[in-house]
């Protein structure tokens, strides 16, 4: 019997994850199923529960039950502790492991599959929700020069960098405290492009050559790499390579082994163009 595995959100049908861990099970000869599953959005114990009860190897868990899948976790990997939520579990004896892949998704794909260092770079990480602290942690072990928050509320951005300045000293502020600095990585952690929104972003932010890179994806450029190419951003790119190396980091949490995930991320760019 096959083992099983599945990805628990609310809303959850247009997730592209069952389609990726397929196509990473194929490629690896890894005799699973993955499942996406709606999960009621005051029920998540629950359908875990269910989910465990019907012989679930692991899940994968996205918006909105991160943190609640941090709490419900019976022990943490230091990335999942760090990021104060949890996007990858694990079942195995009687535990709830919980990590987190996110900030090695996004490192992996932008060091890897976009070929920018990010090592001595400026980063400015805009967003001070969960998106944003999964990655700062990932972010700084690349060693930038600087890494800075912005968000729509200052106090946020300043709480969040503070939690992480043992690690290094990590700037927080509104969007407006970076008004004349430019910065050669810009990520855009917000939850802004999935409602089509812009963000009041200063001019100039982007250096010579910058990269400007969005979590999210989708058919088209989303407002925020509009924007960046508006304001000169050398590079843009999308999220959708962060989606498929966070997955391909959970495989190797479950299965011990990684998939090769060049293909995959071809071909999930060819049927969202199509």
């Amino acid at each position: 019997m096959s083992d099983l595995y599945a990805v628990f959100g609310n809303p959850i049908a247009h997730s592209k994850s069952p389609a990726i861990h397929a196509a990473f099970a194929a490629q690896t000869r890894q005799d699973l199923v993955y499942e996406a599953r709606l999960a009621p959005l005051e029920g998540f114990a629950q359908a875990v529960a269910e989910f465990v009860a019907a012989g679930g190897r692991g899940a994968n868990v996205t918006v909105p039950f991160k943190e609640e899948a941090f709490r419900l976790a019976t022990r943490l990997s230091d990335r999942a502790a760090r990021a104060g939520a949890v996007n990858t579990l694990l079942f195995a004896d009687a535990e709830i492991v919980g990590d987190n892949t996110d900030g090695a998704g996004l490192v992996r794909d932008i060091t890897i599959n976009l070929g920018c260092a990010l090592a001595g770079k400026r980063i400015l990480l805009l967003g001070a929700g969960g998106a944003s602290r999964g990655v700062i942690a990932p972010l700084l072990a690349e060693q930038p020069a600087a890494l800075a928050i912005a968000n729509r509320t200052a106090v946020k951005a300043e709480t969040l960098a503070a939690q992480f300045a043992d690690i290094a000293p990590v700037e927080g502020g509104d969007f407006g405290r970076y008004a004349g600095r430019n910065f050669d990585v810009v990520i855009n952690a917000t939850s802004a492009s999935l409602s089509g929104q812009g963000l009041p972003l200063p001019a100039g932010l982007f250096a010579s050559g910058a990269l400007a890179y969005d979590m999210m994806y989708g058919k088209g450029e989303t407002p925020f790499l509009q924007l960046a190419r508006e304001q000169g951003a050398g590079r843009c790119a999308d999220g959708l390579g962060m989606l498929v190396e966070q997955a391909a980091e959970a495989f190797f949490v479950w299965r011990g082994v990684r998939p090769v995930t060049g293909r995959v991320l071809a071909d999930l760019r060819a049927k969202l163009a199509a």
